[in-house]
C-alpha cells in the first residue's frame, strides 16, 4: 500500500532509519569490543520475538539494553532469536489473510543489526506430524483448550503436557483484535498454525536451555505466545524467568519474576508518602488530570474537553449519574481480569440489566480511548461500540456513550457521580484517588491493595450495584484513598524503571529510536537502572528504584 506521506517527508524518513541503522551498529560494535564475559558465569538467555518486526519499539529497545548491560557486567548472553520460526508470528499475522507469510526477510535484516557481535541461537519452525493431526479436525473450542501430550524424543529434554491452548489464546485475540473467536475455517486454520508453531517454541527453548544451563531467562511479558510458551518450559525446566512489559513513566520499565501485565508491586505496610512525595504525585496528578500523559510511548488525549451545556442540562433531569468505564477487550491485561465474570462483554450484560431497572439514574458509558486508536492497527473488531448499537443501549433514554474518540474529561464524569464502575481500566484507582467510590467488574493491578469495591461473583457486584444505587451518600472507607496513593506512588516512582537516558521517540507511533551514548553509560557502576536489572536478574533483588 503506497504511504500517504509527502515526498519530501518520506525521504527524511528513510534518512533517519539510516542513521539510526548506523547508530545501532556502531553501539553494538562497542559492545562487543568491552564486554568480556565471565567464563565461569552461567549465561542469561534473552527472548524477545513478539514486539518488532522492522522497527524498534520499546519493549524491543529494553530487551536489546538490558542484553548489552548484562554483557557489559561479564555475564555471558544468549538471544533466543526468531528464524523463520513461527507460521506466522503474531505481529507477523495479515488480518485480511491469515494464510500469507510473515515478512520474515526484513524482520531477520532487523535481528541481525541488532543482535550483532552477540551470541544467537536461532529457532526455526519444526511442524510435528502427531500433533497436526491431533489439531485436523477440532472447533475453536476444543483448540482454545488443547493440552499436547508429546511423545519422548530422544534429543530433547522430556516435556509434560502442555497447554498449548491456553499458551496462544491470548495472542490470537490480540492479533484479530477480539475476545470472541469465530468457530470457522480461516480461524481454526489460523490457531492450528499458532498452537504447532508455539509447541516449536517450547521444545527448541527447552533444548537450549538443556544445553547452555542458564542461570536466568528474560522474556518480553509472557503473554504473547513465543514467550509464553518459552516461559513454560523455563518453569518445567526449573529455570528462573523474568519478564518485563512498559512502565508507567515514559521511557519506562517494568521488570518481575511474576506476571508483568498484571503488574504485581509489594508496598511495605508502613509506608506512607511524606510531604515532598505528596507534592511530586499531585503535580503528576495536575498533569494526568488534564490529559498530558503517554502510555506505552502513546499520547491518548490530544485534547481533554469539559462537559457542555447540552450534557448538564440533560444530567440535570436524573436523580443521579453513574459513569461506567471499559476496556480494550483483546488487551493482554484481560488475561487477568477475567477473574469473576468470563469477559467484559458478560460483565456489561449484566451492567445493561442494572440500567434497564434504574431508569432515574443517567448511566454514561465510556469507551476506551484505545479502543478505536486513530493511525494504528489497533482498530478493535469487537468493540463496545458495537455491544451499545447491537444491544439498543444508545436508545435508553437513561443513557449516555461516549465513543473512544470522544474527548471529554473523565474526571469531570467522576466528579459529579454518585459512584463509579469500572471493569479493569485504571480510571478506577484514579477515581478512587479522588475520593470516589468505585465498583470493579474485573480484576485489575491496583485490586491487590484495597483501594476499590471489588466482588468476587456476579451476584455479589449485582447486590453491590443495587445498594450503591438506593443509598444515599456512599463515603469510600479512608484507606482506599490512603492506599491509592501509596500504589500509585509506587508504580510512577518505584518500580518504572527509567531508561530515557538511551532511548527517544521515533518518527512512526508507538515506536523508538536509540540516542547516541557513550557504551559507558550502559555499565551499571555508571547508571542505577542498569545496576537494579543486573541485579535483579542475576542475585533476584527487588526490581525497584531507591528512594531519593
Amino acid at each position: 500500500m503506497p504511504s500517504s506521506r509527502p515526498p519530501l517527508a518520506q525521504l527524511q524518513d528513510r534518512l533517519a532509519s539510516w542513521q539510526h541503522r548506523r547508530l545501532v551498529a556502531s553501539l553494538a560494535r562497542q559492545v562487543e569490543t568491552h564486554a568480556h564475559p565471565d567464563p565461569a558465569q552461567p549465561p542469561v538467555v534473552v527472548l524477545n520475538a513478539s514486539t518488532r518486526l522492522t522497527g524498534l519499539s520499546l519493549n524491543a529497545a529494553f530487551s536489546l539494553l538490558t542484553g548489552w548491560g548484562l554483557r557489559l557486567a561479564g555475564v555471558p548472553v544468549t538471544h533466543f532469536v526468531c528464524q523463520a520460526g513461527m507460521r506466522p508470528c503474531v505481529l507477523g499475522t495479515n488480518r485480511g489473510d491469515y494464510t500469507a507469510a510473515p515478512p520474515c526477510v526484513a524482520c531477520l535484516a532487523q535481528s541481525q543489526r541488532l543482535y550483532s557481535g552477540g551470541t544467537v541461537h536461532s529457532f526455526e519452525y519444526k511442524e510435528d506430524p502427531h500433533l497436526a493431526a491431533a489439531l485436523a479436525n477440532l472447533s475453536v473450542e476444543e483448540l482454545s483448550g488443547f493440552v499436547y501430550e508429546p511423545a519422548p524424543a530422544p534429543l530433547s529434554p522430556p516435556l509434560p503436557p502442555v497447554p498449548l491452548g491456553a499458551l496462544v489464546q491470548p495472542s490470537i485475540r490480540w492479533a484479530l483484535r477480539r475476545h470472541t473467536l469465530p468457530n470457522d475455517p480461516p480461524t481454526r486454520y489460523l490457531l492450528r498454525q499458532y498452537l504447532q508453531s508455539a509447541y516449536s517454541v517450547a521444545l527448541s527453548f527447552a533444548n537450549l536451555l538443556a544445553e547452555v544451563r542458564p542461570q536466568a531467562a528474560v522474556v518480553f511479558n509472557g503473554i504473547m505466545y513465543p514467550e509464553a510458551a518459552a516461559r513454560w518450559a523455563a518453569r518445567q525446566m526449573g529455570v528462573r524467568s523474568v519478564a518485563h512489559e512498559v512502565g508507567f513513566q515514559q521511557y519506562s520499565t517494568f521488570f518481575t519474576e511474576g506476571e508483568p501485565t498484571a503488574y504485581p508491586i509489594h508496598i511495605p505496610e508502613d509506608f506512607d508518602l511524606n510531604e515532598e512525595q505528596n507534592t511530586r504525585l499531585d503535580a503528576y496528578l495536575e498533569k494526568r488530570f488534564q490529559g498530558k500523559f503517554t502510555m506505552a510511548g502513546i499520547q491518548f488525549w490530544p485534547e481533554m474537553r469539559g462537559l457542555d451545556e447540552a450534557f448538564l442540562a440533560n444530567a440535570a433531569r436524573f436523580q443521579q449519574l453513574v459513569p461506567v468505564f471499559t476496556n480494550v477487550v483483546y488487551d493482554t491485561s484481560q488475561v487477568h481480569a477475567n477473574r469473576v465474570f468470563p469477559h467484559m462483554f458478560a460483565w456489561l450484560d449484566l451492567v445493561l440489566e442494572i440500567i434497564r431497572q434504574h431508569p432515574q439514574t443517567l448511566f454514561v458509558i465510556r469507551a476506551h480511548p484505545d479502543e478505536m486508536r486513530a493511525g494504528t492497527r489497533k482498530l478493535s473488531n469487537e468493540s463496545v461500540r458495537q455491544w451499545v448499537q447491537q444491544k439498543g443501549v444508545d436508545h435508553l433514554p437513561n443513557v449516555v456513550f461516549i465513543d473512544s474518540q470522544e474527548y471529554i474529561s473523565s474526571y469531570e464524569l467522576i466528579q459529579r457521580a454518585k459512584f463509579v464502575i469500572v471493569y479493569n481500566s485504571s480510571i478506577g484507582m484514579e477515581a478512587a484517588l479522588m475520593g470516589a467510590a468505585v465498583l470493579c467488574g474485573g480484576q485489575a493491578r491496583y485490586t491487590q491493595y484495597p483501594m476499590v469495591n471489588f466482588p468476587h461473583t456476579p451476584d455479589q457486584f449485582y447486590r453491590q450495584a443495587h445498594e450503591f444505587l438506593a443509598a444515599s451518600t456512599i463515603q469510600p472507607p479512608p484507606q482506599f484513598q490512603r492506599n491509592a496513593r501509596r500504589f500509585l506512588y509506587y508504580q510512577l516512582y518505584r518500580v518504572s524503571l527509567p531508561l530515557g537516558d538511551y532511548i527517544r521517540a521515533a518518527g512512526r507511533m508507538g515506536f523508538v529510536q536509540l540516542k547516541p551514548f557513550p557504551w559507558q553509560q550502559l555499565l551499571p557502576a555508571n547508571s542505577q537502572t542498569m545496576r537494579i536489572l543486573v541485579d535483579g536478574i542475576l542475585k533476584g533483588e527487588p526490581f525497584l528504584l531507591p528512594e531519593s
